[in-house]
């Protein structure tokens, strides 16, 4: 049923519709919206789930950590320093192969505080063991946590997903969402059965002590998982599509008007729509421009990529992110898909946009495009203001 709808009551209703057993989380803006709604949706007994109330994202974190340990499908959202406070536990999640699924409503990471949108949190923990993927618009963000949740529970995986939505683009956002009827729902996702699981019937350990003896293959077998899920997303994709009508394809990249593309910008999240109507303005003027649109980013599809790409002549990667001190990070991604490769872009261009929440408008994208040329530039930044640069300190 279509509904006119923001963002965050979506994400709460399609969490409530995945009937989770156990759900806790720390208010903290902009994720505050989604586990207002869930604890309501707790009291108001239209969701029969327990609601852990917690002093900090650490304990959110932890809580969810043992109800998933005990066998019961959970849930938790988070946002920028929350997500950096959970940091510890995020990773035993991912090293205890629970199937955990998290929002994650991108915010700037402090200081200065900001609590504005880029993606500098969840990019911050890509080597965390958590599949990382990106939604461009609300629809996206409601039907990423039903795949989520299928990725997260099969057998053949057993590793947590985080779904990442731009914070208040997404967020607060209001917009018309097709939102899965529960029997559809209930038809794509069962009811959760575990793999394992702490019990008293049948006892075992979680989280022991691993020394030089057994720790490499613990993190091997993850980097094997990640690296064989590339698979599963398509199926899982597919098996969707047949149940929802909506087809993500192989749920790794979005290629938009790339198929004779001289110059392509390669970009994640919600930037992407303002980055498409470029494109399409541009193609009405008969420039042959196109956008590359990572969806997961965690494994990251290097093969899609190298195969979208090989043959355009220009890249420029547009991160809303910035790695200080290196190269930007979707941009050291895309470098690395042609390391060693016949075929490629001559150019590889890295611009930076949008930290701390700056628009980065239709203007902003004809400037990555005027730039992409023949010099090649690394982390350019977009839209900076030289005025607030002049002071110095010191002598």
């Amino acid at each position: 049923m279509k509904e006119f709808i923001e963002g965050s009551h979506a994400i709460a209703e399609i969490i409530k519709a995945t009937k989770p057993g156990v759900i806790s989380a720390y208010p903290i803006t902009p994720q505050t919206h989604i586990v207002e709604d869930l604890a309501q949706m707790v009291a108001n007994k239209e969701l029969d789930s327990q609601f852990v109330n917690v002093e900090s994202e650490h304990s959110a974190a932890s809580v969810v950590l043992g109800g998933s340990a005990t066998g019961v499908r959970v849930y938790t959202a988070t946002s920028s320093q929350g997500l950096f406070y959970m940091q510890e536990v995020v990773f035993n999640i991912a090293g205890m192969r629970l199937p955990v699924v998290m929002t994650c409503a991108n915010r700037a990471i402090s200081a200065p505080i900001n609590i504005w949108n880029d993606q500098q949190d969840s990019i911050s923990l890509r080597d965390s063991g958590w599949f990382q993927i990106y939604a461009e618009d609300n629809q996206e963000a409601v039907d990423f946590h039903l795949i989520a949740y299928r990725l997260a529970e099969d057998k053949r995986v057993m590793l947590p997903v985080m779904v990442c939505m731009d914070g208040f683009i997404l967020t607060h956002g209001m917009e018309t969402v097709d939102m899965p009827q529960q029997d559809k729902v209930n038809k794509f996702l069962p009811a959760y059965k575990p793999l394992y699981k702490l019990d008293t019937a049948n006892p075992v350990s979680m989280g022991l002590l691993a020394d030089p003896d057994y720790y490499m293959e613990a993190r091997f077998a993850i980097q094997e998982t990640m690296r064989e899920s590339i698979g599963y997303l398509s199926e899982i994709s597919g098996e969707f599509n047949a149940v929802f009508g909506r087809d993500y394809k192989d749920l790794l990249v979005e290629e938009y008007q790339t198929k004779d593309a001289e110059k392509v910008i390669v970009a994640m999240g919600s930037v992407c729509g303002t980055i498409k109507e470029v494109v399409d303005e541009q193609r009405a003027k008969g420039k042959k421009v196109g956008l590359l649109r990572i969806i997961t980013y965690r494994p990251f599809p290097y093969a899609r990529v190298y195969e979208a790409l090989k043959d355009v002549a220009k890249v420029a990667v547009l991160d809303k992110a910035v790695s200080l001190g290196a190269y930007a990070p979707i941009a050291v991604e895309i470098k690395a898909a042609f390391y060693g490769k016949k075929k490629g872009p001559k150019v590889v261009s890295s611009f930076v946009a949008g930290l701390g929440g700056r628009d980065i408008t239709l203007e902003s994208v004809h400037e990555v495009f005027r730039r992409l040329n023949a010099k090649e530039v690394n982390s350019d930044f977009i839209d900076l203001k030289p005025e607030l640069l002049k002071e110095e300190y010191g002598e």
